[in-house]
């Protein structure tokens, strides 16, 4: 796993770092709180979801659609994507923490956000004080390893822990508007560690990709218009997308919100000290935990003993911290510590296929 030492020159790339303005959460009536859960986790590979999700609801298509556009327009919801599986497409991916400099950490996630396949970026308490998420291509002529070493020389970073997932008990970043404290701290039931093998996937399915990822209009057949931009019917493309999601190439199609404005201002990196032979029946029953929405085992250091990872969301620290208490009550789990974010840098969902890594690396690299 790499160290990497040394201060070099700074990157000349400063992308945009994600402004806290109108962070505040947003009053939401309880339909919009149902509404809310339901496209987080009900938004069906259909040729009319809204309709399915209206009729979940109890209210017409419409109004509906009118309340996600508003809802994008109060900055609730983030956008309406598809969401595919990254370790399913061949890329390489890993948490990384890095010691950067404390008076300054600004700079070093500028220089870190400039890479493409970084998707989250925040700023925790803690010495390893910038915790990023970052991804290369499978053609990468760098690779996780070179992109790191580049990264952190430029980023200034003293130190770097790479932290790749081992297993992968949760990935689920669903925020629970109806429920309270109580059934966020709550236990749904054990399910067995996530497969993280890459899949086999052709052009075509590369070619749906491409037509679909991003931003996805709120109108009644959503689906329509990549299906139109790849000339194919809207059954064929919804049939393609289906199979896509059995193999594993495709999560979900969902609204992603904005965390602090839906009303969950904190998430705590709740980390664990597990002996090795628990890991497997722990990750599992830490993962079925409800207001937990990733839960991954990944590697130890000497200054660093946490090998289970779990995340937190509530509408405040004090939520947090009661759902990895009840987790420590549930689990018997004593050495753990939490990592709060106070500053978010960076969050998008990866673009994948395009052409923005290799520029990268030819900028950065000169490969």
């Amino acid at each position: 796993m790499a160290v990497t030492d040394g201060i070099t020159e700074t990157s000349t790339a400063t992308p945009k770092l994600r402004s806290r303005k109108h962070g505040a959460a947003i009053p939401l009536d309880d339909l919009d709180k149902r509404l809310l859960n339901l496209m987080q986790g009900s938004f069906p590979i259909e040729p009319r979801p809204y309709e399915r999700v209206a009729q979940l609801a109890e209210i017409s298509e419409d109004e509906a659609m009118a309340r996600v556009k508003r809802l994008l327009a109060e900055r609730i919801i983030r956008q309406v994507t598809p969401i595919f599986d990254t370790r399913a497409l061949g890329y390489s991916s890993m948490l990384v923490a890095a010691k950067v400099d404390p008076e300054n950490p600004h700079r070093a996630a500028t220089v870190i956000n400039s890479h493409p396949g970084v998707s989250h970026n925040y700023l925790r308490n803690h010495e390893f004080n910038l915790w990023f998420t970052i991804a290369t291509e499978p053609d990468s002529r760098l690779g996780l390893d070179g992109t790191l070493k580049v990264l952190a020389e430029e980023a200034g970073a003293t130190s770097v822990r790479q932290l790749p997932t081992l297993k992968l008990f949760k990935i689920r970043m669903d925020l629970e508007m109806e429920g309270d404290t109580n059934a966020l701290s709550s236990a749904a039931v054990a399910t067995d560690p996530i497969e993280l093998e890459p899949q086999p996937y052709d052009e075509l399915d590369i070619a749906v990709i491409r037509a679909l990822q991003g931003d996805m209009p709120v109108v009644s057949e959503p689906y329509a218009p990549a299906a139109e931009a790849l000339g194919w019917s809207d059954k064929r493309f919804l049939d393609h997308l289906a199979g896509m999601q059995e193999r594993g190439l495709l999560r979900r199609v969902a609204a992603i919100l904005y965390h602090r404005r839906a009303g969950f201002s904190a998430n705590g990196m709740g980390v664990w000290r597990v002996p090795d032979a628990d890991i497997p029946d722990v990750g599992r029953r830490m993962a079925a935990v409800r207001g937990i929405s990733h839960c991954y085992q990944r590697p130890t250091y000497e200054d660093w003993p946490y090998s289970v990872f779990t995340m937190a969301h509530g509408r405040s620290k004090e939520e947090c911290d009661a759902i990895l208490d009840s987790i420590a009550r549930m689990t018997g789990i004593e050495e753990r510590a939490t990592l709060y974010s106070s500053t978010e840098f960076k969050k998008i969902r990866l673009l994948y296929f395009t052409d923005e890594f290799k520029a990268w690396e030819h900028e950065h690299a000169g490969v």
